[in-house]
């Protein structure tokens, strides 16, 4: 959760992919849909390694269903357009704001198994792909804020850490 520094610090590449990196996995995706999100990276529960889950299928149509998607070590390799969305995110909960991102991307990685594979996205999976490659460079979604909404979101913070204690 924020702001714990492991999600400040740019994760290290996945070179080994085991049965402990598949149980990891698993774990995560578990995880992601018990909160419920739509992504997790690695960081966000504690292992600093490049590897995020994404799955967009609760949010979308019957019709166009996008399957689960592990990325490792991924890279964003282009990005198209503008589009500014309302965006939220696990480690800051109760908190969303519009965030503006890449309206199409293509990323670079390597599946569960290690094979490599690229994909191009639009929409909510372009956003959430932009989001989970960001945990992964220790960036929050609050970073992309102007510097007005980013001190509105500090002063928010702190309240809310105030009133925890």
């Amino acid at each position: 959760m924020y702001p714990d520094p492991v999600l400040r610090n740019k994760t290290a590449r996945v070179e080994k992919i085991d049965s402990s990196l598949d149980r990891l996995i698993d774990d995560m995706v578990a995880t992601m849909h018990a909160a419920p999100g739509v992504g997790l990276a690695a960081n966000q529960v504690g292992i600093p390694l490049q590897l995020a889950v994404i799955d967009i299928s609760s949010r979308e149509n019957e019709g166009q269903r996008h399957p689960l998607l592990v990325i490792i070590n991924p890279e964003l390799l282009s990005l198209e357009g503008a589009v500014a969305e309302e965006e939220g995110c696990l480690s800051i909960p109760d908190y969303a704001e519009k965030v503006k991102r890449a309206a199409k991307v293509k990323v670079r990685a390597q599946d569960r198994t290690g094979k490599p594979f690229e994909i191009e996205a639009e929409g909510l999976l372009a956003k959430a792909l932009q989001h989970e490659i960001d945990h992964l460079n220790g960036l929050l979604f609050v970073d992309r804020l102007s510097p007005l909404k980013k001190n509105i979101f500090k002063r928010r913070y702190k309240k809310f850490a105030v009133e925890k204690e």
